[in-house]
């Protein structure tokens, strides 16, 4: 009986320089936290790899959803599941059985053979034939073919041991959470948002997520499920707090106050100027929003531009060249879009304009907030956050006072 392993590979990692071992870190201290409750005994870095080493009598079905959980983490690109073994060829080749006979439905594999150092007497090829052989007699209604197999058996000795696996998945790739310092993303109840959010953690930035519910002035239907949408992320460590800002009142005296136009443009300037403040608390160095340019009114270049010039940091649109079938798509692997496609009364539709302005002119726009108190309701509002936190191995809550609200 052979102890059962899942191997996670990675491949930007791998390209790092110097600074390429605080990455594999990161990875490691991520996949740790991801899988508690499962039957892991240790997980531990080997040449290249990080190495997840499963309790003993742990079947092959738990293993899989082990490999499946893993596949999802950001910075990994493949998972494979196997054994560890002795560097031995006899037990390899009875490895390589096993694993062989977990792996479905195939026709045709071959062997993929490799060891790290020389100190292993048998060399590659070597244990290409050999474990060939044995798996061509366990297995004679199989055929050998060197070029785009059904299957491939990989057997890698390295330092002490040999691994050796036949099942692998497709990871999502990119960094690990944790290795791109953080951003300050807001947060809607839509499609697009939560997937331009996934999307920053897919490079390696902490998440905090700020979402703007239409309270007092509608219901808190989209705090529910922009809490749902957290959720989703959450297993995978790629979000790590939202702020949530009751923001009817304040789009309530914007409409009262500026021409029906440039409500929009306003309410998203106010928006941008709280989401910078937020930033400055949790030390984020961007804004992140889920734009694709000419959507809707508001992301017109001129009223992007307009929007931006609210704030002085960057603003980040990972959406911008998408179309909404290819985010759908998306928030749909991800696991968002059901929630995303319940209708809840929020920011997004309050008072809006029949005809929206979709060309703004900067100077009209500053003409029109100018009478405004945007910095007293920039304070207020951050004063009066309600703070949401979430399971972000990566994250470490600012040392400062925390906003109103709690965990959950």
């Amino acid at each position: 009986m052979f102890q059962r392993i899942c191997l996670v590979h990675y491949h930007e990692i791998g390209l790092k320089g110097h600074n390429r071992s605080s990455f594999e870190l990161r990875l490691l201290k991520n996949v740790e936290a991801m899988l508690e409750g499962y039957p892991v005994v240790t997980v531990r870095k080997i040449s290249g790899r990080v190495c997840v080493f499963i309790r003993e009598e742990t079947d092959y079905a738990v293993a899989c959803e082990i490999a499946d959980k893993l596949a999802c983490v950001p910075g990994v690109a493949r998972v494979s599941s196997g054994y560890k073994t002795e560097r031995d060829i006899e037990e390899i080749g009875r490895a390589a059985v096993d694993a062989m006979s977990e792996a479905g439905e195939f026709e045709s594999f071959k062997v993929a053979a490799r060891r790290s150092h020389t100190d292993f007497e048998i060399d590659s090829m070597q244990m290409n034939q050999l474990v060939g052989s044995l798996l061509c007699d366990a297995f004679p209604e199989k055929k050998v073919k060197m070029k785009d197999p059904d299957l491939k058996v990989c057997v890698e000795v390295v330092q002490s041991s040999a691994y050796v696996y036949a099942r692998s998945v497709p990871g999502v790739g990119g960094l690990p959470v944790g290795s791109s310092g953080r951003v300050m993303c807001l947060l809607s109840s839509g499609i697009d948002s939560p997937v331009a959010t996934w999307r920053l953690a897919r490079r390696g930035a902490v998440c905090i997520g700020v979402h703007f519910s239409g309270r007092p002035q509608t219901s808190s239907t989209s705090e529910y499920l922009v809490d749902d949408i957290a959720h989703v992320l959450e297993r995978t460590g790629c979000i790590a707090r939202v702020y949530v800002v009751p923001f009817g009142d304040y789009q309530r005296e914007i409409a009262g106050s500026v021409p029906p136009g440039l409500r929009v443009i306003m309410y998203r300037r106010l928006m941008f100027k709280v989401a910078q403040a937020l930033a400055a608390r949790e030390k984020a160095g961007a804004l992140v929003t889920g734009e694709s340019l000419g959507q809707v009114a508001s992301q017109t270049l001129e009223n992007i531009g307009a929007t931006d010039a609210a704030v002085s940091m960057p603003v980040f649109r990972p959406l911008i060249g998408t179309d909404k079938q290819e985010i759908i798509a998306q928030a749909q692997k991800l696991g968002t879009f059901e929630i995303s496609s319940q209708d809840a009364p929020d920011c997004c539709t309050l008072f809006m304009p029949r005809s929206p302005e979709t060309h703004a002119k900067l100077a009209c726009v500053l003409e029109a907030e100018a009478p405004l108190p945007i910095d007293e309701w920039v304070a207020e509002i951050v004063e009066h956050a309600e703070v949401r936190d979430y399971r972000c191995p990566a994250y470490k809550p600012p040392k400062t006072r925390a906003a109103k609200g709690g965990s959950r």
